[in-house]
């Protein structure tokens, strides 16, 4: 699962939300569907730099509300 913005870091992630920014989390094609609600594991850039942070996030009604620590 990836998150839309594309954050580099899991610092620019969270002051995302600390900032009130919708932020969505989605799968790539053809996995499946996207999660709209529950705790999810998330990674990320997915590019140009692949996979150099990950979290797990709570999403409700498509849009993290949280990061879980």
């Amino acid at each position: 699962m990836y998150v839309k913005p594309n954050f580099k870091t899991k610092k620019a992630l969270r002051e995302a939300l600390e900032q009130g920014d919708t932020v969505t989390v989605f799968r790539p094609a053809p996995i499946g569907p996207d999660i709209q609600c529950g705790v999810v594991d998330v990674e990320g850039p997915w590019a140009p730099e692949h996979h150099t942070w990950y979290a797990d996030v709570e999403v409700k009604d498509g849009r993290i509300i949280r990061i879980v620590e």
